[in-house]
């Protein structure tokens, strides 16, 4: 995020090398697939509350309850077993943040709010981190570019630049709690702080170089709502801890989970795209082509890219699509475009593969 935590940190000092940006980059736009896509998908386009509801009440459920088995359960093995469940619950439930960025909220009432009452503030990421700061990089001109906050050229950087960009991930909790326990309250006192929080420390983003502009309106009041409400949760569980009425044990086990779910997701980033442009301006087909579908038959990706984020590039070429709509979306389409048609083309087998893409690319090892 564009903050000490996350994605920045892990970002921050790495030098791009340079080299000529991918054909695919400059490639025109593929009209006959964009108009399939938007003529065989319009009528799932509708959110269904009853879905998402269920999914991530059900994945708190698991995540919480998991959580709690993992502090207090006395059989080592157990714990550990319970602890591995609450992490993948909880990444899921978590995940919900990118469907909170592009629903229209009037078609499901309340879920905002519920998401970040049952996760955003208690992993201390409300939504107003992502809300605002990812819509930008669905902007046809920035995608890939500097201004994009969500984009590096990862497959051009040094080969550390990918181990360091997953282990700096680690430090996701510390951050958080410096964001919200220390840092919001402070700069309540300092005009000064308060104009450095809001444009570096508040949003999830891995380009170093964003710069957030202050929220107007209702963003602004929704953004000052749950930034009080994560900093009362930041510091009631720093009292808490330190007072000793929360266990060290219980605190720590707390932040671990956090820890492991920002490393998971940091490693799905990686495979999300090819990271394959330098900062020229792209056609939709080229961002479609430099992003990922993990499609069926791999049942682990409904692991590790949960809430649809498996067909990420189908997002990126239907951003309006719910997450539930997607993988009946791409078996139509699958259907519909012949075999030469560029669709086809994002299509990859697992993660394993991407990530060895990724790292042979940092090396100056081009894919055929």
């Amino acid at each position: 995020m564009n903050m000490m935590t996350v994605n920045q940190i892990g970002a921050a000092g790495v030098a791009s090398k340079r080299m000529t940006a991918p054909v695919r980059d400059r490639m025109a736009e593929d009209k006959a697939m964009l108009r399939t896509a938007a003529e065989l998908t319009r009528d799932l386009l509708k959110a269904r509350p009853a879905i998402y509801w269920t999914d991530l009440i059900a994945s708190c459920a698991m995540g919480y309850g998991g959580l709690f088995a993992s502090m207090t359960l006395a059989s080592t093995g157990w714990a550990i077993v319970a602890f591995v469940v609450a992490v993948l619950a909880l990444y899921r439930a978590a995940s919900f943040i990118h469907e909170v960025s592009h629903i229209k909220h009037s078609a499901l009432p309340g879920f905002r709010l519920g998401w970040n009452a049952l996760v955003g503030v208690p992993l201390m990421a409300p939504s107003f981190m992502y809300e605002g700061v990812h819509n930008l990089h669905h902007q046809r001109t920035r995608y890939g570019t500097a201004e994009d906050p969500e984009y590096l050229p990862l497959a051009h950087m040094k080969p550390w630049s990918v181990p360091l960009f997953v282990l700096v991930s680690a430090l996701a909790p510390i951050g958080f709690l410096i964001r919200f326990g220390i840092l919001a309250p402070l700069s309540l006192f300092s005009p000064a702080l308060r104009r450095e929080v809001e444009a570096r420390f508040s949003a999830l983003a891995i380009n170093p170089d964003f710069r957030r502009r202050p929220a107007e309106g209702e963003a602004r009041k929704l953004w000052q709502r749950y930034e009080i409400a994560a900093s009362i949760w930041a510091v009631g569980l720093m009292v808490l801890t330190a007072t000793g009425v929360v266990p060290l044990r219980s605190f720590a086990i707390y932040l671990v989970a956090i820890s492991l779910i920002m490393v998971v997701n940091q490693v799905r980033t990686l495979v999300a795209h090819l990271w394959e442009n330098e900062g020229e301006a792209m056609s939709v087909t080229a961002q479609y082509l430099d992003s990922v579908n993990v499609p069926p038959p791999g049942m682990l990706p409904f692991l590790w890219a949960p809430v649809g984020l498996r067909y990420h590039a189908l997002h990126h070429l239907l951003p309006g699509l719910p997450y539930h709509s997607l993988g009946k979306a791409h078996r139509r389409l699958s259907r519909a475009l012949e075999p030469q048609s560029p669709f086809h083309a994002a299509n990859h087998r697992g993660l394993p593969g991407l990530l060895v893409r990724l790292v042979r690319g940092t090396f100056g090892i081009r894919a055929a």
